[in-house]
């Protein structure tokens, strides 16, 4: 490794809630010379009305720009602030210190290049000082500058700053960081944050503006060859293809051989324009549009590299992930993984384990809760070009999606691909799907029925097969009690079973439509998500929900099988409907209302729908 002394240093600040961020970057801010005037005076009423500190200007409020996080003293959002001096430029990313919006840590982690780590002298190290260190550690940051603040109100004792300082250092050289540099500083009075202090004689090292504009960044890997992630593709006046986007590294040139990644196909850059102005050659960092020499299948989410230097592509992955939701991640659970431009369906086959959120060290799990940090195992729906993100940010970060709320719910760092997903290939085979429906006669669908345990989903289930098999239809029923006495006999009733209970059953009728059969499936599936995963396997119009629409008094006065008695007792933990949710249907494709029909009626509907 090698160090350089770069002219940008992009900066992330965290540490924990009170530790004083926001008033160390706004009182660098404001020595340096980088509030406009009109932005001074605005401090100056909002210190009035804000501020925490009497009479005295609180250059916290420079940052806390959010009205919420100017009335409750704290940070919420991620602020971003530029600032420049004779030295150096910088773009710092102030980031809140409460839990629960670790996520925004993280944002301003994985693009930083130093972490500038708040540490109250008063309180010592906290487990959020040693969280936020341990995620910038994940993200690659190796630079620390361990800024020990409030030491007036500490007495501006040695001892207390060497103390603080040395078990810091211990426990960031046990995360991989080596790089610590410890300052004392008061930023409320602006002492050692951008000239010394003399209240600290027995200090001579720099304040902290001086080691920002001074410190080396370690350089971990070296050039990167052309990466370009193609963000969309442009049309020229003469309909000629353009394929956009930001060039992730290395330099790109007219003529250059390119690969297009993750097809494999070679050609070259025929034209290129830098900011919509045609040019040559472009470097990385530069907004580009690129044609190719060859009419070539290229898009959004494929990534151009130099011929000679191809990039990996899998869809399988190891990988780090930061989990953000309050709904825990489960194995089995699917998502939708944005990696560069690409988006794609992706599922945890495997949570290996949780890391201590301070140590970073490895400890049994079976789910991730939020901020908990995890090592899994990723799989695609489809393969990507990729690289490990300790070689490439860009093309080895991603975050994970909730496919039905749409909320980002974790972020994630691909360590490497798997070697089993490079000698996995389909197989071709000469009969398919079709051919052994045309030889039934029908159409294979999957029929997924959903209800309350006790809602009658077995019953008008098995009344739908007779029916189907009266008018010749070939079927399979899948029932859920059934399917657990063999293929799911190893799992039991928790959330992360139950995911995978689905998981199974849902490819087993997948196999069976590819058999021609219409495969009815009776399962309480419980969560939305393992419905649309089920669904998202299927081709439009081949996948029908079946609510069975019972309500919960009338399912546990039936009780057939006693079990919400059981439940009720506390005999039988997480039964849905008593202490395990059932999250409803927002869109079934049909509602069987067991109150307002008897199970035979409602047995016809499905088979007329099914043989329209």
């Amino acid at each position: 490794m090698s160090s350089v002394q770069s002219d940008f240093l992009r900066i992330v600040a965290c540490g924990s809630v009170d530790d004083g961020k926001s008033t160390l970057i706004g009182r660098l801010l404001f020595e340096a010379g980088r509030v406009p005037d009109d932005e001074r005076a605005a401090l100056v009423r909002a210190s009035a009305v804000h501020g925490t500190r009497g009479a005295e200007v609180d250059y916290a409020l420079l940052l806390d720009g959010l009205e919420a996080e100017r009335e409750q003293g704290i940070t919420i959002d991620v602020a971003w602030r530029h600032l420049q001096t004779p030295h150096r430029r910088f773009l710092i990313a102030d980031c809140p210190g409460h839990a629960q919006y670790t996520r925004n840590m993280a944002t301003g982690a994985s693009v930083a290049d130093v972490a500038i780590v708040l540490v109250d002298a008063t309180k010592g190290l906290l487990p959020q000082t040693f969280r936020h260190t341990a995620i910038a550690s994940l993200f690659g940051v190796r630079h620390v500058l361990l800024a020990v603040n409030k030491m007036d109100c500490a007495g501006y004792d040695r001892a207390v700053f060497d103390g603080i300082a040395d078990a810091y250092r211990t426990h960031a050289a046990r995360l991989g960081i080596e790089d610590v540099v410890a300052i004392p500083l008061a930023a409320a009075t602006g002492e050692n944050v951008t000239a010394p202090s003399p209240n600290f004689p027995w200090y001579d090292g720099p304040d902290v503006l001086q080691h920002l504009e001074a410190v080396e960044i370690m350089c971990r890997v070296p050039a990167l060859p052309a990466r370009l992630p193609v963000q969309m593709l442009l049309r020229g006046a003469d309909g000629e293809r353009w394929l956009a986007g930001t060039l992730a590294s290395g330099t790109l040139a007219v003529g250059d051989a390119v690969r297009v990644e993750p097809a494999g196909v070679v050609t070259a850059i025929a034209a290129l324009t830098v900011a919509g102005v045609e040019t040559h050659a472009a470097r990385a960092g530069d907004a580009i549009a690129v044609r190719l020499a060859d009419e070539v299948d290229a898009g959004r989410g494929d990534v151009l590299t130099h011929a000679a230097a191809p990039l990996a592509a899998s869809d399988q992955f190891a990988a780090d992930v930061l989990w953000f939701d309050e709904a825990p991640l489960l194995p089995g659970r699917r998502y939708q993984l944005k990696l560069g431009t690409r988006q794609v369906g992706a599922r945890i086959s495997e949570l290996k384990h949780k890391r201590d959120p301070e140590s970073l060290q490895p400890l049994a799990a079976r789910h991730l809760g939020p901020n908990d940090i995890g090592e899994v195992t990723l799989s695609l729906d489809a393969v990507v070009a990729f690289a490990p993100f300790a070689e490439s940010p860009a093309l080895g970060g991603f975050i994970l999606v909730d496919p039905l709320s749409r909320a980002t719910v974790g972020c994630g760092m691909i360590r490497h691909g798997l070697r089993r997903a490079d000698n996995l290939h389909w197989q071709a085979l000469d009969v398919d799907r079709a051919t052994r429906a045309a030889l039934k006669g029908q159409q294979p669908r999957c029929v997924w029925f959903t209800g309350l345990s006790g809602a009658g989903k077995s019953t008008i289930a098995n009344l739908v097969e007779r029916g189907l098999l009266a008018r010749g239809c070939h079927t399979y029923l899948l029932d859920g009690d059934n399917v657990r006495h063999g293929l799911n006999r190893d799992l039991g009733f928790t959330d992360e079973d139950r995911v995978e209970n689905l998981r199974r059953v849902a490819e087993v009728a997948k196999l069976m439509t590819e058999a021609g059969l219409i495969v009815l499936v009776s399962f309480i599936s419980p969560f939305r998500a393992e419905r649309a995963a089920a669904r998202a396997l299927f081709a439009d119009g081949d996948f029908l929900e079946v609510f069975v629409d019972t309500p919960l008094a009338e399912a546990e006065r039936r009780d057939v099988k006693g079990l919400y008695a059981k439940a009720r007792r506390g005999d039988l933990p997480n039964f849905t409907g008593i202490d395990s949710a059932y999250e409803v249907p927002e869109r079934p494709d049909m509602v069987l209302d067991t109150m307002a029909e008897p199970p035979e009626r409602l047995a016809e509907r499905v088979v007329d729908r099914l043989l329209d």
